[in-house]
């Protein structure tokens, strides 16, 4: 029999050599199944990651997240774990049933995509000092979040091979290990490749890793993290001397929605976004159909006729 962290550490190398999972998803799985661990001991519910014969301590589970305010889209994404590792524990023959395939979590309620306004874009733009190199930097990073939709873990991820100036196209490792092509406007192409040529050698000299081949570097020279990412974005907020919330994901969302408002379609932002399922592109349309009923409303006489009369 295997012990809590001998499951733990297989199933890790399993989503890392087999499924080819990146580090921060495998990170938040290996969180979920500690959390579950800490919650069934603590709880005295059961000794250990294999013996429990019911789904009450699933349920058990779920209620106590949903005890702590935790999100429903939270809740989903840890129950998510634990199905896929129970899963694992069986192809292992460690557990004789997933009882995590009996459970349900919380409705998500529909939400909208949070989007930010061109404006505000624009002010963020505005706000890199691009004389610097970690001004020129941000200005890359907004170019390629905006401009071409990439999570945030994608961004970070991204190499310098990745980037074809020719072809004015870049190859991005998604989820999954699935890789997609976006495309660069070439305003953009010529700012990556100045930013490369001359400001990231700058910061990678003041680091011994010369072999560092990811784009975006932070001010010591190593690779840039998603946390640091939402710093930038906050410090640049703040120099705007504004207050409205930002995160990488809303520089996607807005990417995708700015597509759609200008005419393209569906299929072509799935594809630049890597949504495997239309579906989840689809909610885009939403978010762009509640524009166009704020512009019928100010526009078509008869919609605001009560108002002038």
């Amino acid at each position: 029999m295997m012990t809590n962290e001998e499951s733990i550490l297989k199933f890790v190398d399993y989503l890392e050599n087999v499924k080819g999972y990146s580090r921060y998803t495998i990170q938040s799985y290996r969180k979920d199944i500690e959390d579950f661990l800490s919650f069934i001991l603590s709880e005295q519910l059961a000794p250990d990651l294999f013996h429990f014969r019911t789904n009450r301590i699933c349920k058990n589970y779920i209620a106590y997240l949903s005890s702590t305010n935790l999100a429903s889209s939270s809740i989903h994404r840890k129950l998510s774990s634990l199905r896929s590792f129970y899963e694992f524990l069986m192809k292992e023959k460690a557990v004789s049933v997933n009882y995590f395939e009996e459970v349900s979590a919380p409705k998500i309620p529909k939400r909208l995509p949070k989007t930010i306004k061109e404006s505000e874009i624009m002010m963020l733009f505005d706000a890199c000092d691009l004389t610097t190199a970690l001004g020129y930097r941000n200005y890359c990073i907004l170019e390629v979040l905006y401009g071409c939709g990439l999570r945030v873990s994608e961004l970070c991820g991204l190499e310098v091979k990745d980037i074809d100036f020719a072809d004015l196209s870049i190859v991005v490792h998604g989820k999954g290990s699935k890789d997609r092509i976006v495309l660069m406007y070439e305003e953009m192409a010529d700012h990556l490749r100045h930013y490369i040529s001359t400001f990231r050698l700058d910061l990678l000299y003041r680091s011994d890793q010369e072999e560092n081949r990811h784009v975006f570097l932070n001010k010591n020279g190593t690779s840039l993290t998603p946390r640091g990412v939402r710093v930038i974005l906050n410090g640049l907020i703040e120099k705007c001397g504004e207050t409205f919330h930002l995160s990488p994901h809303m520089l996607r969302h807005s990417f995708a929605t700015a597509l759609l408002n200008h005419g393209a379609d569906m299929r072509s932002v799935q594809e630049l976004l890597g949504h495997e399922n239309l579906s989840t592109t689809q909610i885009y349309t939403h978010v762009t159909f509640e524009s166009v009923k704020k512009s019928y409303a100010l526009a078509h006489p008869r919609a605001n006729a009560k108002e002038k009369s």
